[in-house]
């Protein structure tokens, strides 16, 4: 498969603004690729960024069938640029696609469209620190029906945008409330795809934490309501006498996260123990109060590591290491940005030069 390239002229291309957020910014140009049942995936191009057209009976519209990845290019000290992992998201992109009866990406190909994204949108890669290129790679169903079944015709596309810190806190610790009336996912529903509905099953339980200061919602296993899964947005991580790092084990309902996977390779190159587990809530935020747990952080691909200084389960409020990112979260923030940036050797060969 062939790439047909359309670039804007120099002069009308714009700049990476010097104050970044978070998702609200984008590139000169994205990829898209059109699927045909029978025909397959065809008409790939880069094109200057542009709105989409969608029939009102798009499949997307009404049944959800979409999927999403997110993965980042960093600038390195030389002036190049690093894809932190893609065969991973890839692979766990085509992973969504099967849950949601979806056609699977080539995953070189796919790999190689966002290689030629950022080369092209090479100077949207921003140098300023905790900054960088966020990639959002997508599928929608754009098949015109009102009939419940799988779609026949799909819109594969990737667009990116500069980003600073995914928390307004930086790498400061954030405020976590663990949801005890709603749930995220169930087991052998679609936890463990990128899918959109997750996520909107995600925002009343959000929206009202925030209302009470919360950062994000630490949900709960759908069946008992006893079992820790994830966070909002990102896994989730405990770490025991400042030695060893827990995290929930992936049960089908909770994503499988790359930085998490990522940590738990880093880590005892480090010195550190790691372990999945099945962790009862009661028995975490016990083991908050007697001081056994001496840290508490996510890891995501938006906030890389982000240290938890509060939980709140029903109505108790749990202070972990008096609201200050501790040192396991630090040297794992440290370490695992020194290589996604290129200023460490990367000897796990998750670095893909652009």
């Amino acid at each position: 498969m062939k790439i047909s390239i359309e670039t804007l002229d120099a002069d009308k291309r714009g700049e990476c603004p010097a104050e970044l957020g978070f998702g609200n910014i984008f590139t000169d140009h994205l990829f898209t690729q059109c699927y045909d049942q029978g025909k397959g995936w065809h008409s790939q191009a880069i094109k200057p960024f542009h709105d989409f057209t969608l029939h009102p009976a798009a499949s997307v519209l009404h049944y959800g069938q979409e999927i999403f990845e997110g993965l980042k290019a960093y600038r390195r000290p030389d002036g190049g640029i690093n894809l932190f992992r893609p065969d991973q998201n890839v692979r766990r992109f085509n992973r969504s696609a099967e849950r949601l009866v979806m056609p699977t990406v080539d995953e070189a190909f796919h790999i190689e469209a966002i290689r030629q994204l950022v080369e092209i949108d090479q100077s949207w890669v921003p140098d300023q620190a905790s900054s960088s290129l966020y990639i959002r790679p997508a599928m929608i169903a754009t098949t015109p029906k009102l009939g419940l079944g799988a779609a026949t015709s799909y819109l594969h596309f990737i667009m990116a945008g500069p980003v600073g810190p995914y928390f307004k806190e930086g790498f400061n610790p954030v405020s976590v409330y663990v949801s005890d009336s709603f749930r995220r996912a169930v087991k052998g529903g679609v936890g463990e795809a990128k899918t959109g509905g997750n996520y909107a099953a995600s925002l009343f339980m959000s929206e009202q934490a925030a209302k009470e200061g919360f950062t994000q919602v630490l949900w709960l296993d759908a069946l008992e309501g006893r079992y820790v899964e994830e966070v909002g947005a990102m896994n989730i991580c405990f770490v025991h006498g400042g030695r060893r790092i827990v995290t929930p084990e992936l049960s089908g309902s909770i994503l499988a996260g790359v930085t998490r996977d990522s940590v738990l390779q880093l880590a005892p190159t480090l010195g550190f123990e790691v372990a999945e587990e099945r962790l009862a809530i009661d028995d975490i935020m016990a083991k908050i109060e007697s001081g056994e747990i001496t840290e508490v952080f996510g890891c995501g691909t938006a906030a890389v590591i982000s240290p938890v200084g509060r939980l709140r389960y029903r109505g108790a409020d749990k202070t972990i290491n008096g609201m200050e990112a501790g040192p396991v979260a630090r040297r794992l923030y440290e370490e695992l940005t020194a290589i996604q940036y290129g200023r460490r050797d990367d000897p796990f060969g998750w670095i893909v030069r652009v």
